[in-house]
This record gives C-alpha cells, sequence and structure tokens, in this order.
C-alpha cells in the first residue's frame, strides 16, 4: 500500500448508493433470508463472541487471532458494503472476477498486513439502519436488557445465521467497539454469548487515539472519500467526524468541548474514562455479565502472548490448537511511536482517568 490511505472507486460508488437508499438494503437482506428461510431455522446461534472496548486496544489482534480458530466465523473485508445481504453479495463478489489476495499494511499503520479475507469489524451498519440515533449527540447510545426491538432482532438473528452459513463455522466472532454500550442487551439476546473487553493503559491508549486520528485527518484532507467511508462503515473514532459515544451523562458533550479547543488529550482521557468507566459499572452491576466478560489487558498480550491467548480461549470456550504459539511469534509491543505528551497534558490524563484506571489494574 502507498503511504496513502487508498479507496477503491467502485466500492465508494456503490456505497454511496447504498448510503443514499438503505431501505434497499435492509430490503435485499430480508428477501435473502426468507428465500434461505429453511436453511437458516436449522442453524442455532452458539455462544456469539462479542470483543468491545474502544479502539487502539488491541481489539484487532483478538479478532485476527480468534478468526483463525475452525469453529469461529466473522465479518471480513470482502462483505462491504453490501453488509446486509452477506450471501448475495459473496456469490458476486466470488464472480467479480476481481483477487487481490497480497497481504497490504491497514489504513491504520500499525503493522497489522490484511487482505479481502481477513476478518473486520462490520456489524455496526445493522446497528446504525434500525436504530439511527446510536451516534447523535446528545441522546444515550445505551441499550440495556429491557431494550424490546422485534424487527431488529428477528433481521440481526438471521444475519447470524447466515454468517455462520456462508463460512461454514459454528462460532460468531464480531468486533464491535460500540457494543460496550450494549453489552446487557447482547446478554439479553444470547444467553451463553461471551464477552471480551480490551483496554490499554491510558497514556499509551491515548497515544495511539491521537495517533491515529492525525492520520486519518491527513488522509481526508487529500480524499474526501476516505470521510465517506469511515461514516458508512460505521466508525466515527477517527476523522473529520469523529465523535464520542454518547452515554448519556453529558461526558460527550465535555469531551467534544475539549477537542473544540484544541485540548486532544484531556478530550480522548475523558473519553477513555468515560466508556471503561461505564463498562466497569455494568460488570459491578451484573455478576452474570460480569462472569461472562474477560477483561484483555494490552501490556499482557504483549508481554505474555500466548498465556493471554491461552486464556481468552478458556473464556470464550474454545479448543486452544496451535493459536497460543502463534500468538507468541506474532504479537509484540509497539515499536513506532512513544507517548510525547507535555507536563500539562500527562497531569491532565492522569486527572480524568486515575479512578477508573485503578479499576483496570493500572495504578
Amino acid at each position: 500500500m502507498s503511504d496513502s490511505i487508498e479507496i477503491d472507486g467502485w466500492n465508494d460508488r456503490l456505497g454511496g448508493f447504498i448510503e443514499r437508499y438503505p431501505g434497499m438494503a435492509t430490503w435485499l437482506g430480508k428477501m435473502e433470508s426468507r428465500v434461505m428461510r429453511d436453511e437458516l431455522d436449522q442453524i442455532g446461534i452458539d455462544r456469539p463472541i462479542y470483543i468491545a472496548g474502544v479502539a487502539r486496544a488491541g481489539s484487532t489482534i483478538l479478532l485476527e487471532m480468534l478468526a483463525r480458530h475452525d469453529e469461529t466465523v466473522s465479518h471480513r473485508y470482502r462483505d462491504f458494503p453490501l453488509v446486509q445481504a452477506p450471501v448475495v453479495w459473496s456469490w458476486f463478489v466470488d464472480r467479480a472476477g476481481r483477487k487481490d489476495d497480497v497481504a497490504r499494511e491497514r489504513a491504520h499503520k500499525d503493522r497489522i498486513k490484511v487482505t479481502p479475507e481477513s476478518p473486520e469489524a462490520f456489524e455496526e451498519i445493522l446497528w446504525m439502519q434500525f436504530f439511527p440515533h446510536v451516534h447523535q449527540i446528545g441522546r444515550s447510545a445505551v441499550m440495556d436488557a429491557g431494550l424490546q426491538a422485534d424487527a431488529f432482532e428477528a433481521y440481526y438473528r438471521d444475519h447470524i445465521r447466515k454468517i455462520l452459513h456462508l463460512r461454514g463455522g459454528r462460532r460468531y466472532l464480531a468486533k464491535g467497539n460500540y457494543n460496550s454500550t450494549r453489552l446487557p442487551y447482547l446478554r439479553h439476546l444470547f444467553a451463553g454469548a461471551r464477552f471480551l473487553v480490551p483496554v490499554r493503559h491510558p497514556d499509551w491508549h491515548v497515544a495511539s487515539l491521537m495517533k491515529q486520528h492525525r492520520l486519518f485527518m491527513d488522509a481526508a484532507d487529500k480524499d474526501p472519500r476516505i470521510t465517506d467511508h469511515l461514516r458508512r462503515s460505521g466508525h466515527y473514532e477517527f476523522g473529520p467526524s469523529r465523535r464520542a459515544i454518547d452515554l448519556g451523562d453529558g461526558k460527550a458533550e465535555e469531551i467534544h468541548h475539549l477537542w473544540q479547543k484544541g485540548q486532544e488529550a484531556e478530550g480522548y482521557a475523558l473519553y477513555w474514562a468515560s466508556v471503561y468507566g461505564h463498562i466497569a459499572d455494568q460488570l459491578e452491576a451484573d455478576a452474570e455479565l460480569k462472569a461472562a466478560t474477560g477483561i484483555v489487558r494490552y501490556e499482557d498480550m504483549c508481554k505474555a502472548p500466548d498465556a493471554t491467548m491461552a486464556a481468552v480461549l478458556d473464556h470464550v470456550g474454545l479448543s486452544h490448537g496451535t493459536i497460543p504459539d502463534e500468538a507468541r511469534e506474532t504479537v509484540s509491543a509497539p515499536e513506532y511511536y512513544e507517548p510525547e505528551f507535555t507536563a500539562d497534558e500527562r497531569a491532565a490524563i492522569k486527572r480524568q482517568t486515575a479512578n477508573v484506571a485503578a479499576q483496570f489494574g493500572y495504578g
């Protein structure tokens, strides 16, 4: 890949069409389910695995490692932009005659190389279609176990079954950072669901978030299609459309105010504390949800990737195979940047995150 982030022109045009007429994609997904009804009704959803936290905490590493297991299936890069109808779209992609299996470093410039067959986070597209307010500042994105959304639930269950059918797996695997606001609801939908929450020391985490935002801002200046792609795929963590998750506590507005004043480090620090504090509160209030949730510290993954992945596999109920050994061979701490904060920025990060950080073992 070149130094700039690249957006495929054809996918950009089709993605734009789907964005303008979202009902058409939803309808196509429903028609696909209707045609496949007999097959889908025979597919059970067994203990889906959800990875959710804040971007840049190691969620992609977890996704990549778990996706290597022969029982798991997930969305892939090739599924975009017609994520709503994965079977129809896969049929088309297989026959489109465009093959690109060369692994390239992904847009984040973080050493992770991907192909169209690599796992990716596209589930948010489905949530945005049925809950268009989820990324609006001023309206809470939190979904609890009492939420009633029959139309979405039927559509979502069928979609998961289609991914299981399409890829021949037994366990559905999804990375979605915004699912951090939906853990009780997801557990309500799937009693056996297992959750993984990647977390990272706030100093390094804030530095990584700032680095990614600068990268996507620079890239979007050169190619406005990048902003469109981020919005269409449900990625609001970075770039011109960046926005914090609104947890209904007023902190999202405060975070944006800090960003608008140029206080990037403190804004991301409050974002970190807001999301992880919300998760900690949820787990403290629900013992069963807490038992179903594994906390994966980025530092532990880098220091002892094999032992950490073994514990992750045990938590989600998967056999080890060679995955811990593969993690040991491929996972390491980043060496391509260091946090470069002023004394005031470090003080602000500590002030905003200290209490929540202690809950995750960061002294």
